[in-house]
């Protein structure tokens, strides 16, 4: 499973943004970007959403055996 910090990179750098045109593009604060894609683990999970919802994705809780089936 890919991590939030890879995934957002990952799908910034497809659509051919910088940071700073990313986060202009999605309404957050440069440093926002910064922090999600260095896997920073104090995050405000709105701005993260507001983040993901560029990619039609969000953050939501998923039970830890959810995870582990969909591994195997």
């Amino acid at each position: 499973m890919k991590g939030l910090a890879s995934f957002v990179k990952e799908k910034r750098k497809l659509a051919g943004l910088t940071q700073e045109e990313f986060a202009e593009h999605t309404g957050v604060a440069l440093t926002v970007i910064r922090k999600i894609e260095q896997g920073k683990d104090t995050l405000n999970m709105s701005s993260v959403n507001q983040v993901l919802f560029m990619f039609g994705s969000i953050l939501a809780p998923v039970s830890k055996r959810e995870i582990e089936t969909q591994a195997t």
